[in-house]
This record gives C-alpha cells, structure tokens and sequence, in this order.
C-alpha cells in the first residue's frame, strides 16, 4: 500500500476507490499550494493529485525522493515545471477529453451572454429598472452569418467549432499544434494569426499557457480584430495582456469581452470589474458535476496504474528514468 496526498478534496467517488487500495491524506479546502509548502504536504508520498493553482517547481521534486507521479486535476501542466519532473524521474498526466464538451458549453454561454447582453439584463431586472418592453433595449449583436475565430483547434477548440454551425457561423481557426480541422464542422485553416484575427467577429481563446503564447493578444493584435468583435477566453488568462484589453475596450473598439480566466488569477485587472460589457466568471469551464468526477476519475486512474507498475493513462511527461 502506497501514499498518496490530494491537495484538495474532489467531487465524485474517486477517491474512495483509491482509499481501497492505498492511504489516502486529503488536504482541506485552502490556498494553493506551492513550494516548500506544497512539498512539506507530500511528505513521504509517492503519487500527489493537485489542482492547477498549486505551482509544483523544481524543489518539490528534489525534497520529495519518494514522489513518483504528479497528476494534475486540470488539462493544462504550466504549474508544473515539467523538465524538473522528466529528469527527476517523476511521471506527470493530466485530464483531457473529460472536461472538453462542458468548457465548449461554457464557451458558446460566455459568447452567448455578450452578444446578448444577458448579465446587463439581468440586473436591470433585479434592479427595479425594468419598465417593459422597448424596441431599443439593451440591444444586442446577432451571430447568423459573422464569422468565429480560435485560436488552438484542440479537443476544445473543435468541440466549440462544432457548436457554430447551428448558430450560423464561419469557422476559421489558427492552430500551431494541430492544423486539423475538426470533426462534423466546416473550417477553414488560416496561416497567418494577423489575417485569422483581422476576420473574426467572434475571436474564442484555446491555445495552451506556453512562453510563446503568453500575452499572445497584445494591443497590437487586439486592435487587429474588427471593429465591435467580441474576445472570448476560457483557455488560461495570460494569454490575454489584461492591461491592454481594458485599454482597447475603453477605445470603444470592441464590442465585449467574456472571461473565465485571469492573467493574475484569481486578481481580475480592477478597469475590467465596472464594465457592462465585459462578462466574468470564475473560472467555471469544466465546472459540471459530471465532468469534475469524471476528471476526478481519469487522475485517480493514472495514480491506480503508476502505483501498480503499469504506465499512466494520459501522460504529460515521461520520465527520463523512473524513480523506483
């Protein structure tokens, strides 16, 4: 029987099913962990599941000799220092595909609530501000016929390009990784990010955090977009220079903004909070019973396998030489 610490508790019965084979510390509901804090948690563990915010660097891996596996809770790895694992003999995996079709919805209801003007309505309403039907009231933006730009047409970028067809929309994407196009929806690949975004109504964000991608959507390319666009992010909040999309929103060049993550998260840049027409969430995008559990299930897997000899199901990294 191994240890294993969790640095949170999880939704669904996962964990249960690893209490059956292995002992189990459980970490309260607090602030992330990082560092010497997170390392003095692990202990003498041999496999940990942590969250995205808690940051495990290179020291964990060097005052943990007996960690085996990081499974990450989360699709994206960049609170991970992945070279220190992949040296240091440490597997790390993360949850993909589980959680792809609830961030695609919450995609198209970020998108949906800014062009429909959603969030204002319904404060008007709980407002008392409501005085009946007008034909100019809160006016909103139709999406039949505009075209929607992504950027990163991975698992979630094709799940949301499948979804505009029955809102209308042309599909265009931008993809380093994957050119492909996705699966049951007509898209067109476009080369070039500049000439992607100089055609996107709608510009919806699913590329990873990496050094090339951070601050990707700088004032020079925000200002790419056409006039009254709308910019959508539920991918990883330093993707998008905050500083310089408040400052292109107060322009009046764009017509919205929806967020579901931050540069500095969980700080949201303070010009964007007063805003009516920037909608934010906090960081809600797998954020479904289903599939919390089922990415509760898929880590719990990953530890089951590596404990018992076997390799993990989703790996990130593979290590150089496995720690015994």
């Amino acid at each position: 029987m191994s240890e294993v610490g969790v640095t949170s508790p999880l939704p669904g019965r996962a964990l249960d099913r690893l209490a059956e084979r292995h002992s189990v510390r459980v970490r309260p509901k607090g602030p992330a962990l990082s560092g010497r804090d997170l390392a003095a948690f692990v202990g003498e563990a041999e496999a940990v599941i942590c969250l995205l915010a808690d940051r495990v660097a290179a020291e964990v891996f060097a005052l943990c000799p007996r960690l085996v596996l990081v499974a990450n809770y989360a699709v994206g790895v960049n609170n991970i220092d992945l070279e220190a694992a992949r040296t240091s003999g440490v597997w790390v995996t993360n949850t993909p595909d589980v959680l792809t079709d609830a961030t695609a919805d919450l995609t198209w209801a970020l998108t949906l609530a800014v062009a429909r003007r959603v969030v204002e309505g319904d404060r008007l309403v709980r407002n008392g501000g409501f005085s009946g039907w007008k034909p100019d009231l809160l006016l909103g933006v139709g999406l039949q016929g505009k075209t929607l730009g992504i950027i990163g047409m991975g698992r979630i970028g094709r799940a949301v390009a499948r979804r505009a067809a029955g809102f209308g929309m042309w599909v265009c994407y931008h993809s380093h990784r994957d050119a492909r196009p996705p699966d049951g929806a007509e898209a067109e690949y476009v080369p070039s990010l500049d000439a992607l975004l100089a055609r996107s109504d709608v510009l919806s964000l699913h590329c990873p955090l990496t050094p090339q991608t951070r601050h990707l959507m700088d004032e020079r390319r925000l200002r790419l977009l056409p006039r009254g666009a709308i910019v959508v992010n539920t991918s990883r909040g330093e993707v998008v220079d905050e500083e310089a999309l408040a400052r292109v929103l107060a322009s009046g060049h764009l017509g919205g903004v929806g967020l579901d993550v931050y540069e500095r998260e969980p700080e949201v840049h303070p010009a964007l909070l007063g805003r009516p027409d920037v909608v934010l969430l906090p960081h809600l995008g797998s954020a479904t019973g289903e599939a919390r559990a089922a990415m509760a299930d898929l880590a719990v897997d990953n530890v089951l396998a590596v404990l018992a000899g076997k390799p993990p199901l989703t790996p990130v990294v593979k290590p150089l030489v496995p720690r015994s």
